[in-house]
């Protein structure tokens, strides 16, 4: 199975390279913020050709967030919503999904290996403690190959303290949640050490959901005598959580009993290791990044979601061991820079699955017994994936990028059951099944004044499936001939000053063809298949105004629509310009920050959040309406080393879901979002 698209490939051949001058001219001005993920190292925003947006270390401290959603839903065009747990569902330039169209990283290395994606790789990460996230919107830079569509998302590690330093933080709150964070480090000369520790808790605010997580990070800096960096990252994560937070309700019980949970008996158990070690060296004109990884990734599953028509407990792991090779090369004669790299992926895993026999008293599930295995398999997933990436201001004003991506990826399966072609488990026989990819990418950047800056894009990107969409049939006719998801993103925007008021807009188009979707059929069966093309545009708007020496206005806002072109899942029925699921057109956050003397530093900080209306079926018969949340947080400096803080989601106890459903078989679903939570902590710095 070999897919070699080449929109734009001719114009590859045109690439251009970079002059310094210009360089400087341009990160010379208030645009000068610095990112790392478009080409894993620091480049210049003004000079980037494309949407990207961070959030710095100290944010994450002031805000505290008990989940990935409360951080991550400030940046424009994003929405995270709440599965249980940390668990999530994404929606950056997509519907509200758990595709896997996102690449998740931490410090520029894949989370998991793109044959084993998992949509919930943020709770893999140790959100509360970083240094920093960054998303590049849209389909990733040629340093990032498969997944990297709706977006990059790069949360950061901490660097060792230059003094010896130590924060415990503790904090507890309805619902049974409790969580500690420590943090300590210090450098000796040239080695510098940083350990992270989050232990969280919480018994759910819904009938068992209950959540637990362990996880520890150790980053070691070591400066050689050579000039070159070692910077060696170990992370562990052991998460057990009752699923069941996603469990969508009936509308009646959505209004009136909340916390039921149709699906008590579910779970999930995840453990996931990673290490990694950076060296850098860097020469006059060039710099050398050698980055060897392992990963370890296992998790135990019940799924709720399937509880009705496929109860199954699913038993994954799989092992990593990759490299990225990436050299860069300026040539300050002609004003040239070249990145040429190599990404290599090498992770076996394995997958075993046995049916259940469940037990279900009116609408809830209360017990299981395991009956046959339906599912044992060992598949390994290999990648090699070259690339180029060339950059060039040609004059003070107009920079242009161009870059070139090959990936080679290859799964080789081997069945340990029968091959079975028939029924609601079909499994196929012993096989291998490669892809080939190209994927081309164009930027240009302008500098108006020195106060906005502009960009244009074209960027290719795609998607292969994953190894549970290719070798766990189910009751579909054939996965192993699956094509990957193919994406044409084009971009513009700009982002400036004007008098005190920093902002950034954006503007997309984004057609995807090939998509894998999973639909019934008339007899209730499912099928996976590759469906049509969608359309995916909108405006992104960011902005940021002080109001008063004290008092600060943030706000985002996207508004999008993302529509099937080309969709026809069985005969006589067709979705072609409808609407999708669980795309809302609207999202939006506004933030005022207060920060009166009376706080000796502290702040309070009022947040509204809207999530516009979307269609619950891709028929577009039955439609969620949105809703707006509020949240309060506070914090108090009360000495130099002591901090208080609170903080209450929900404030205004509004009724809303995290996601919204319909379907034949089973009405309206609605999964409902957390009621009025106060939460409080304090947090002790030893400096």
């Amino acid at each position: 199975m070999k897919i070699i698209p080449a929109p734009a490939t001719m114009a590859f051949c045109t690439i251009v390279l970079l002059r310094p001058a210009a360089v400087a001219a341009q990160t010379d001005t208030v645009l000068n913020e610095v990112t790392v993920t478009g080409t894993r190292e620091a480049e210049a925003l003004a000079t980037t050709a494309a949407t990207v947006d961070t959030v710095s270390a100290e944010e994450i401290d002031e805000t505290h967030p008990g989940h990935p959603s409360e951080i991550m839903n400030r940046i424009p065009g994003v929405y995270i919503n709440v599965t249980g747990g940390e668990g999530h569902m994404t929606s950056i330039r997509q519907p509200i999904t758990t595709k896997p169209v996102y690449l998740y990283l931490e410090d520029g290395i894949p989370v998991r290996s793109t044959g084993f994606f998992n949509h919930n790789a943020l709770y893999e990460i140790n959100m509360p403690q970083a240094g920093g996230i960054e998303v590049l919107k849209g389909p990733g830079t040629a340093l990032y190959g498969s997944d990297a569509i709706g977006a990059v998302i790069n949360v950061l590690t901490r660097p060792a303290p230059l003094e010896p330093e130590a924060d415990i933080n503790l904090e507890a709150g309805e619902h049974g949640w409790r969580r500690a964070l420590l943090s300590a480090g210090n450098t000796w000369d040239s080695d510098g050490l940083r350990a992270d520790v989050n232990v969280t808790q919480t018994d759910g605010w819904r009938d068992d959901t209950a959540y637990d997580r362990y996880t520890g990070t150790l980053r070691w800096d070591r400066y050689l005598d050579s000039g070159a960096t070692v910077k060696s990252v170990l992370t562990y994560s052991d998460i057990d959580q009752q699923t069941a937070g996603s469990s969508r309700l009936s509308r009646d019980d959505y209004e009136n009993n909340p916390t039921t949970n149709y699906t008590p008996i579910s779970y999930r158990k995840v453990q996931a290791l990673r290490f990694s070690v950076d060296y850098q060296q860097e020469s006059e004109n060039g710099l050398l990044s050698i980055t060897p990884y392992v990963r370890s990734n296992s998790m135990e599953l019940l799924p709720n979601w399937s509880l009705s028509y496929d109860p199954a407990i699913w038993d994954t792991s799989n092992t990593s061991a990759g490299m990225l090779l990436k050299y860069r090369y300026d040539l300050p004669a002609y004003g040239a820079r070249i990145i040429v790299g190599t990404d290599l992926d090498y992770s076996p895993g394995q997958r075993e699955e046995h049916s259940l026999n469940v037990t279900r008293v009116g609408s809830i599930y209360t017990d299981y017994t395991i009956n046959e295995k339906i599912y044992d398999y060992d598949v390994t997933y290999r990648a090699v994936s070259p690339y180029l990436h060339g950059e060039t201001s040609v004059s003070e004003r107009l920079r242009l990028t161009a870059g070139l991506r090959y990936d080679n990826m290859k799964y080789d399966y081997d069945n340990k059951m029968t091959d079975l072609a028939t029924g609601s488990h079909r499994r196929p026989g012993d096989t291998n099944v490669t892809f080939d990819h190209l994927s081309p990418k164009l930027g240009a950047t302008w500098q108006f004044t020195q106060a906005l800056n502009g960009f244009v894009s074209y960027r290719h990107a795609f998607r292969v499936p994953s190894e549970g969409q290719l070798f766990r049939q189910g009751s579909s006719d054939n996965t192993v001939k699956l094509d990957p998801i193919k994406v044409d993103s084009f971009e513009t925007g700009v982002r400036g000053r004007f008098h005190k008021t920093r902002y950034e807009i954006s503007v997309y188009y984004m057609t995807k063809d090939d998509d894998i979707v999973t639909f019934r059929r008339d007899d209730g069966s499912r099928e996976t298949q590759n469906a049509g093309k969608t359309l995916h545009r909108g405006v992104e708007i960011g902005m940021k105004t002080p109001l008063a020496s004290n008092l600060s206005l943030v706000a985002s806002y996207s508004y999008a629509k993302h529509t099937f072109e080309s969709w026809s899942p069985r005969a006589g029925v067709s979705y072609d310009n409808n609407e999708m699921s669980a795309a809302p057109r609207e999202i939006a956050n506004v933030r005022l920050d207060y920060r009166p003397a009376v706080l000796k530093g502290g702040r309070v900080s009022l947040e509204w959040e809207r999530l516009g209306s979307y269609w619950e079926d891709d028929a577009n018969t039955h439609k969620y309406g949105g809703h707006d949340l509020l949240n309060l947080r506070a914090d108090y400096q009360a000495t130099r080393k002591l901090n208080v803080y609170a903080r209450v989601t929900n404030l205004a106890d509004e009724t809303y879901a995290t996601l919204a459903s319909y379907n034949t078989f089973r009405g309206e679903e609605l999964a409902p979002g957390m009621e009025r939570t106060f939460n409080a902590g304090l947090t002790y710095a030893i400096r």
